[in-house]
C-alpha cells in the first residue's frame, strides 16, 4: 500500500528547503565575517588618511613670490 502523505506539510517542507537553499547561496555571495568587515573598514580609513595627508595645501590664492 502507498504511504499517506499530507500534501500541505510536503508543500511547506519544499518551500522551506527552497528558502534555505537561497539563503545559503546569499550567504556565500554576500556574507563576510566580522573580521573581514573590520579589515575592509580599516584599510579604507587608512587609504583616506593617506590621501588626505598627501594633499597639497592651498591656503591662499597668491603666488609664492608675493606678486
Amino acid at each position: 500500500m502507498a504511504e499517506i502523505v499530507n500534501l500541505r506539510r510536503v508543500k511547506k517542507q519544499r518551500a522551506a528547503a527552497a528558502r534555505e537553499a537561497e539563503a545559503q547561496q546569499n550567504r556565500v555571495l554576500h556574507g563576510r565575517t566580522k573580521g573581514e568587515k573590520l579589515r575592509h573598514q580599516l584599510t579604507t580609513e587608512r587609504a583616506a588618511r593617506r590621501a588626505e595627508n598627501a594633499r597639497l595645501d592651498q591656503d591662499s590664492n597668491t603666488e609664492p613670490n608675493g606678486t
